[in-house]
């Protein structure tokens, strides 16, 4: 193999390098933004829980009232 195609396969390489390096970065912060969310979700609901305001009544469940 001679020097330019080797130098173009190099440079061929360090682009793919680059974009996904670009590519872990962002869904790294993805990661930490959803991260984050459900942190602040799971509190949420955890002092809804210690409030005793109640929860969802799904499906064929009764209300904690019958």
């Amino acid at each position: 193999m001679d020097t330019t195609a080797l130098e173009e396969r190099i440079a061929h390489l360090i682009r793919v390098t680059d974009d996904l390096s670009d590519t872990v970065a962002r869904q790294a912060r993805e990661i930490d933004r959803l991260t984050a969310r459900v942190e602040m979700l799971m509190m949420r609901e955890a002092e809804r829980e210690s409030e005793g305001s109640g929860g969802i009544v799904l499906g064929d469940e009764r209300p904690p009232h019958y």
